[in-house]
């Protein structure tokens, strides 16, 4: 499944973008706005993500804040479609505990999680329509995107995952390599969050749990994706975009 391969397919009506975070490590950018806003390419990471999730046929996009909430609320405010919802945080809840508090927003059937600053380009084909086309309702509770270890742009840590042939993931041994890292875009299905704790906690202990299971999958995202988590990272995205898309209207 790394390399695609069709199963039982899904169309998810429903996405979530992660927009919580302080966004420490983009200081001093992020002293007075919040990361997911920061414009790359001319647009906000945040519009960015929304785009693709309606691309994708997404109709509604819960969107979670608490650091410099009203700026993200009013920014998007002025967009006309998809349907924007919000999901406050009046505590930091996590990746888990901030998906999970929206899960009633989120309806019954599997939805896209996409974080907050997540950048990527489409390859052949629309990664988030690989992750649909992919899903197999009857074997997973998640399905993540993957991206090359050594092929991301501004990435220089060890990776995630190991993914079999079949699309099932293992975690990166302790003080070893992975070939895979994980995106911050997935396919998760409510029951994922079924034994889930109150409060905060991070998706990697459903993923965990995922794993024991046999229920962790993982497809390998076939272009681009932009580790923007420093300026310095940022001003490297911004450079390669510029020169491979000189003269050309960026989608």
């Amino acid at each position: 499944m790394s390399g695609g391969s069709k199963m039982t397919s899904t169309t998810p009506t429903h996405g979530m973008v992660l927009s919580a975070g302080l966004g420490l490590r983009m200081r001093p950018i992020t002293e007075k706005m919040p990361k997911p806003l920061i414009p790359v390419a001319g647009r906000a990471l945040v519009d960015h993500a929304i785009d693709r999730l309606a691309d994708t046929g997404v109709e509604q996009v819960v969107v979670n804040t608490h650091y410099l909430a009203d700026k993200i609320e009013s920014h998007l405010g002025r967009r006309k479609s998809p349907a924007i919802a919000f999901s406050p945080e009046p505590v930091l809840l996590e990746t888990g505990g901030g998906v999970k508090a929206a899960l009633a927003l989120l309806g019954e059937a599997p939805f896209y999680v996409v974080n907050g600053d997540a950048f990527w380009l489409n390859g052949s084909v629309d990664a988030l329509g690989r992750l649909a086309e992919i899903w197999d309702d009857a074997s997973m509770d998640a399905l993540l995107l993957l991206h090359s270890t050594v092929d991301a742009y501004g990435y220089d840590r060890r990776g995630d995952f190991g993914c079999a042939p079949d699309g099932l993931l293992t975690r990166r041994p302790e003080c070893g390599v992975s070939p895979w890292l994980f995106t911050g875009i997935q396919l998760l299905h409510p029951r994922l969050f079924e034994a889930s704790p109150d409060g905060a906690f991070s998706l990697n202990l459903l993923y965990d749990q995922a794993i024991e299971a046999a229920r962790l999958f993982g497809v390998v995202h076939d272009g681009e994706w932009f580790h923007i988590g420093t300026p310095d990272g940022l001003a490297a995205a911004e450079t390669y975009l510029s020169v491979r898309f000189a003269g050309i209207e960026r989608r």
